[in-house]
C-alpha cells in the first residue's frame, strides 16, 4: 500500500511546490501525488512546504491541501 493510500483527512505532510497557477499552488508529496493549495500563490517551484490534507480522491490520486 502506498503512502498516499494511508493518508487520512487532517494528516500533516511535507511536500515540495511543483507548480504555481493563477488559482493556487500544486504540491507534490506521497509517491508523486500532487495536491492543490487553492488560492495560495507566491510560493516558488521547489520550495519545501508542510501541508494538511483537507480532502483526497484516491481514484484520481489527487488531494486538496491547506498550509499547516
Amino acid at each position: 500500500m502506498s503512502r498516499f493510500e494511508n493518508l487520512s483527512i487532517g494528516d500533516v505532510v511535507d511536500g515540495e511546490v511543483s507548480g504555481v497557477v493563477p488559482f493556487g499552488t500544486f504540491v507534490r508529496f506521497a509517491d508523486g501525488v500532487d495536491g492543490l493549495l487553492h488560492g495560495v500563490t507566491g510560493l516558488e517551484v521547489g520550495a519545501a512546504v508542510t501541508v494538511r490534507v483537507l480532502d483526497k480522491d484516491a481514484e484520481r490520486r489527487r488531494a486538496s491541501l491547506a498550509l499547516a
